[in-house]
């Protein structure tokens, strides 16, 4: 239950932080993008800001045995950059310069109510479904064939 609130408090925080910033508005996106019409500066400086406090952050938390209320901590430990990876990020810049949302603004953005937010969060989860779906069949044809 403490995980819970705790990963609740921690959503909201970042939600808010995205919605003040600008980040579930799809247009504030798209603008960064469009470098010969109406370019916006202001993704690049969330993102920078972003890294800012995160770099902090990782270096106070790290400081610690553990998580407030995990065992160990869970950071990734792949280091290759292999098909999946590449296919997966290039997916996700394509979806996010096309709709003008990443999954970490149209959620907030669900509280508008507008059906292109919706939509654009059904289609992510059909994507993720999509992609465990390959990757387990991947896995198991790969441990048949072992």
């Amino acid at each position: 239950m403490q995980r819970t609130i705790i990963a609740g408090l921690i959503g909201l925080v970042f939600g808010t932080g995205m919605a003040l910033s600008g980040m579930s508005n799809p247009a504030k996106v798209l603008n960064f993008f469009d470098f010969a019409g109406s370019w916006d500066l202001s993704l690049a400086l969330v993102m920078a800001s972003a890294l800012v406090v995160t770099a902090i952050g990782y270096r106070i938390v790290l400081r610690r045995d553990r998580p407030v209320v995990e065992a160990r901590f869970h950071l990734p430990t792949g280091r290759k950059l292999d098909l999946p990876l590449i296919a997966g990020s290039a997916i996700f810049g394509v979806g996010w310069g096309m709709s003008g949302f990443c999954p970490g603004g149209a959620i907030p953005a669900l509280g508008l109510g507008e059906s292109s937010v919706w939509i654009f969060v059904g289609t992510m989860l059909a994507g993720i479904f999509a992609a465990r779906t390959v990757r387990l069949a991947l896995e198991s044809r790969a441990t048949q064939t072992a």
